[in-house]
């Protein structure tokens, strides 16, 4: 996933710099704007922002204060370079939540190594689970938020596993987990590729995953990610389940009812620009078409066919 990186800065070359030391790094985008346009930021929902107070009479607390104040931006990592070397301004950043103070000169490695680091803990905290290791519901949000507003086109994948509580009562936990980290990488070797590289795939928690590709033509990663998951899943049961094609489960009262192989249902919302007031009727048109797929027995996708 692209790493965007907002400068806010009235100068060229600071972002000169920052481009130089990144240029061989294709996951990291870097866009300077200067005060005036910080809602453009602010709407982006970047990964990291850096002020430089130097540049310009812009006052560094109103900005890190604002960035702070704005919902969507609350947990955005600061860095601020800044000549500044009086100790009480050094406290204030800090306090209003300034992940790095830096005075010039830069030293190129140090600011390098401290952008990484810095975006590499916000991806830990962002975590939903060690278990897949993928962007959970805060960061979720964030990218649904940040497409919608700007106006982009995308189609939202909404994943569910079907039977798999019955699985996890005859296999056990342990063995559930396994299902959801192999889901986890059906999904991702799907839709990360070449193609589809600005995608995003996230774990909404237990088994439910999302994805989001820019392009509409969702059919074909629909396709791919049923046969993977059809064909690779049987590597989770025992040959007896397999042949029969089904397991057992008692229910509460002592009956044993059938359960066929876990299965994988994907609903599929198409947006554009228009065609949904908010990010709330986004969720609800993918909870319906979900829910749909899971209604049809064995892995299918269902595709929201709703009009603007």
């Amino acid at each position: 996933m692209i790493q965007e990186i907002y400068l806010i800065d009235d100068h060229q070359e600071l972002q000169e710099k920052l481009k130089n030391i990144f240029k061989e790094e294709k996951d990291y985008k870097i866009t300077k704007v200067n005060k005036s346009e910080i809602n453009i930021a602010l709407k982006n929902i970047p990964s990291l922002i850096i002020i430089n107070e130097d540049s310009s009479e812009s006052d560094a607390m109103e900005i890190c204060k604002r960035i702070k104040s704005d919902e969507d931006n609350s947990i955005t990592p600061i860095i601020v370079i800044t000549s500044n070397k009086e100790h009480e301004h050094k406290l204030k950043m800090l306090e209003l939540g300034v992940s790095h103070y830096i005075r010039p000169p830069i030293d190129e490695q140090y600011l390098y190594f401290t952008i990484i680091n810095v975006l590499k803990l916000l991806y830990i905290n962002r975590r939903v689970s060690p278990l897949t290791g993928l962007p959970g519901n805060v960061q979720i949000q964030a990218e649904i938020k940040k497409r919608f507003l700007n106006k982009e086109k995308f189609s939202m994948l909404y994943f569910d596993l079907d039977n798999f509580k019955a699985y996890n009562d005859v296999y056990g936990f342990m063995k559930g987990d396994e299902i959801i980290k192999f889901t986890a990488k059906v999904i991702l070797k799907n839709v990360h590729t070449e193609e589809y590289e600005d995608s995003f795939v996230g774990h909404i928690g237990g088994d439910d995953f999302i994805a989001i590709v820019s392009k509409k033509d969702t059919e074909n990663i629909c396709q791919s990610i049923i046969a993977d998951f059809d064909i690779n899943v049987q590597r989770y049961y025992n040959e007896e389940d397999i042949t029969k094609g089904y397991i057992e489960v008692a229910n509460r009262r002592g009956i044993i009812e059938q359960f066929p192989l876990t299965s994988i249902s994907i609903g599929v919302v198409e947006v554009e620009n228009g065609k949904f007031q908010n990010v709330l009727e986004i969720a609800e048109a993918g909870a319906s078409v979900k829910h749909l797929a899971k209604t049809i027995q064995g892995s299918t996708y269902v595709i929201d066919k709703r009009k603007k």
